[in-house]
């Protein structure tokens, strides 16, 4: 190991910082663009190395102080030293430079980034690791357990969960902490208020007077009950038989949910013989994985009208949308801050077809 003196140029996809010496990159985690450090390069790869601060030669005008007194050890949070404001410009430039650089797609048609309005306190559930009396999430950059007994970005009923659960003396394992302990075991976003503001962006793009909406990946109906109003009817897809349960049991006579595959539905002649591609939605919020190759094949081969694709993940976005232009004209791309304080972006992305 050796010591250099670096100056950060940006930060990386994924939180950390980089500098460059004698023309290679180097990651350094916990620093912001504009600051000059002094470190310690902990390991050296042919194209990058990585390191560690020494000390702050000069630090940026966006540093503060982390409200976490176990940031920098944890690995959840990335972003606590780094002022809310600078944290939302950083992640307006990471979505839109690994859309540009991954899908190869220029002229974005970017919109503002829509923030948290609360930047801590804000996640509805927490998953926390029990081992050996240790209760808390994995250090930076390892899979040792860190001792928590609270967290800055959790809201105050899961913290309270916690608090239960560390005098409780659990067995080993893995325990999701939620506000709603009476709700459905289902995928839902973990800011609520950003998700609402996700939601109210998705009815916005939507055209109305439609004919069909196709929500896939559907959950339990998030983005379709809102949307009722603007469609004759609505098919819901998820795998999870748990959440197209929930969906039914509010769903009215124009909706239908369905546990199944996505590609396979889209794929079913039955389904889009009767469905008028112009007056047609779709609607995709796939997980971080982004949609499989026989699902993008399904979409390109039906073309709806309208596509709105929801992304937790960045460069699987850039991969998948890369293949849509063949069909799609990409008309807004709307970063959201669904995570503050963590690496984490997710992006709506509104399509038309040709």
């Amino acid at each position: 190991m050796r010591r250099a003196e670096l100056k950060i140029e940006d930060v990386a996809f994924g939180g950390k910082g980089v500098a460059r010496e004698n023309g290679k990159a180097v990651f350094v985690p916990l620093t912001i663009d504009g600051e000059k450090v002094m470190a310690e390069i902990m390991r050296e790869k042919k194209k990058f190395a990585e390191a560690e601060v020494l000390t702050l030669l000069e630090p940026s005008i966006h540093r503060v102080t982390a409200e976490c007194p176990y940031f920098g050890s944890c690995g959840g949070c990335s972003y606590q030293h780094i002022g809310y404001e600078h944290q939302l410009a950083i992640k307006w430039r990471l979505a839109r430079d690994v859309l540009q650089r991954i899908g190869k797609l220029s002229d974005l048609p970017m919109r503002p980034i829509i923030p948290s309005p609360e930047a801590y306190g804000y996640r509805n559930r927490i998953t926390v690791h029990v081992e050996d009396g240790v209760i808390g999430f994995f250090r930076r950059e390892s899979h040792r357990l860190i001792d928590i007994e609270r967290c800055p970005i959790a809201g105050e009923t899961v913290n309270r969960g916690l608090a239960e659960l560390r005098t409780s003396r659990p067995r080993d394992g893995h325990y999701t902490l939620r506000a709603d302990r009476s709700g459905p075991r289902i995928f839902a976003q973990a800011n609520d208020a950003v998700a609402n503001a996700l939601r109210a962006l998705v009815v916005q793009l939507v055209p109305a007077q439609q004919e069909l909406l196709i929500d896939a990946y559907c959950g339990a109906g998030f983005f379709a009950k809102a949307l009722l109003g603007k469609f004759d009817r609505i098919l819901g897809i998820d795998w999870d038989r748990f959440a197209i349960e929930a969906a039914k049991e509010t769903a009215t006579a124009r909706e239908t949910y369905i546990a199944a595959d996505v590609d396979v539905v889209l794929m079913d002649s039955s389904v889009v013989s009767t469905a008028n591609a112009g007056k047609t939605t779709l609607i995709v919020d796939p997980p971080a994985t982004g949609l499989p190759e026989a699902t993008r094949r399904a979409i390109l081969a039906f073309t709806p009208n309208t596509f709105i694709y929801v992304s937790c993940n960045p460069a699987t976005l850039a991969r998948d949308l890369h293949e849509m232009q063949e069909k799609f004209t990409i008309e807004s791309i709307t970063p959201l801050d669904m995570f503050p304080q963590t690496a984490e972006i997710e992006v709506a992305v509104h399509l038309q077809a040709r």
